[in-house]
């Protein structure tokens, strides 16, 4: 019987952690943010991802103490590994958690990797660690895994659970111990992938694909914008045919599609490689918060309304919909671009931390009453909040003659009479 550690207990490790804590006695969930552990240990999860009475039912020790982890023999590291300032890979979460790892780990554990990288760096990057901060051989007194995560925030149906889950080890043996442990909590069953590298590939392409199909649907956006055509009308007819494959065009943030492309992108360049469609599908999702609010200033002035000091509410500042999210969110792209105008945007989200919103932004999120006479509102993020608020009611929000500007098509222009409406 394995002995579960889990490090990092955010959207990816919470779930792992409770899901290993009901199938293995003793498992530990461990993070460094003391704050994460005392809310957790309350019973409530932030995230959304888990509800109070999982946590409260489920026989886990959550934990900011590094001694807790010793007498572990599987350690899952699901930590974050996002970008930096000029996209390139940021290990360092990664690299912290290999130490804590090396602290802890003893002869015969298998340490098992989830955060999403690029082929090669659990091999060539973390087991080093690990071998230097506990003196012990990689390969031969502890070995490595990798199973990247596949959850979805937000997504009650894509589950953990339910999910195939990809895994691999370093040699046979490792393989083994791996897909049993995931085996004993995945009902979806599991794929043993050939090598760390091939699985690490497995992931990184994933969203890589998918970021890709929505770089085109935000290009053909452009385009029939252009034309006086609405894309979401194009789409709903090219649906019809029965191998159409149906994106929307959108904002691309997050941790994991707005991010994991630039990990790929630059192991291939660290080969000699300039991935040119890759490159070219992130500049177009990363311009499309530029794109929204120039069309916002154009339309102001079409509609001889001010733009510099114009009042304008954004709804929605999560990276997606129904979740609190923040991270990459791309609703911060219309805020820096509108500034540019001298706009300065009330922002509301019913989802989102107010406390994190200005920490990670500079951000201070506003009520719905102050959303009185304004020029101009923008639905950023299709929060079932704001669907259920309905059109009537973000209608009164905007002066006669205004603007509303609907990203993700959550309404349609007979919704909004005697008011300018735009959609992506």
């Amino acid at each position: 019987m394995e002995k579960i550690a889990v490090l990092g207990l955010g959207y990816v490790g919470l779930p792992v952690a409770l899901s290993f804590a009901r199938r293995f006695p003793g498992t530990v969930g461990f993070d460094v943010k003391r704050s994460r552990i005392e809310e957790l240990r309350d019973g409530h999860d932030v995230t959304g991802e888990v509800s109070a009475e999982e946590l409260r039912s489920t026989p886990i020790t959550i934990t900011d103490d590094p001694a807790a982890l010793q007498g572990c023999t599987f350690f899952v590291v699901a930590v974050p590994t996002p970008v930096d300032q000029s996209r390139q890979p940021d290990l360092t979460a990664l690299s912290r958690a290999s130490e804590t790892v090396g602290r802890a780990v003893r002869p015969g554990a298998i340490v098992v990797y989830e955060s999403t990288v690029y082929p090669g760096v659990t091999e060539d990057v973390c087991g080093p660690i690990i071998e230097r901060v506990s003196g012990l051989r990689c390969g031969v007194d502890f070995k490595l895994g990798y199973s990247p995560e596949r959850i979805n925030p937000g997504d009650r149906e894509h589950t953990l659970e339910r999910i195939v889950k990809v895994v691999s080890g370093q040699d046979e043996e490792a393989l083994e111990r791996v897909a049993d442990c995931y085996a004993a909590i995945v009902t979806a069953g599991v794929h043993k992938a050939s090598s760390i590298k091939v699985a690490e590939a497995a992931k990184v392409i994933e969203n890589t694909q998918r970021d890709l199909n929505i770089a085109l649907m935000n290009e053909l956006a452009l385009i029939f914008d252009r034309l006086n055509l609405r894309t979401r009308d194009v789409i709903a007819a090219a649906s019809t045919k029965w191998n159409f494959l149906r994106f929307s065009p959108g904002l691309v943030g997050g941790h994991c599609i707005g991010v994991d492309p630039y990990y790929l992108t630059a192991k291939a360049e660290q080969i000699g490689y300039h991935p040119q469609v890759i490159l070219a599908g992130r500049r177009i999702n990363d311009g499309m918060g530029a794109f929204i609010a120039g069309k916002l200033a154009k339309l102001l002035i079409h509609g001889s309304l001010p733009v510099r000091e114009a009042r304008v509410g954004i709804l929605g500042f999560t990276f997606k919909e129904n979740v609190p999210d923040l991270r990459n969110s791309k609703v911060a792209d219309i805020l820096t671009e509108l500034s540019e105008f001298g706009i300065s945007p009330l922002v509301h989200d019913p989802l989102a931390l107010p406390e994190e919103a200005h920490e990670e932004f500079g951000i201070s999120l506003s009520p719905l009453s102050e959303f009185k006479q304004l020029e101009a509102v923008v639905i950023a993020v299709s929060h079932d909040a704001y669907r259920g608020l309905g059109a009537e009611a973000i209608r009164s929000m905007v002066r006669p003659g205004g603007v509303v500007i609907d990203v993700k098509s959550m309404f349609d222009a007979g919704d909004f009479p005697g008011l300018s409406y735009w959609s992506l």
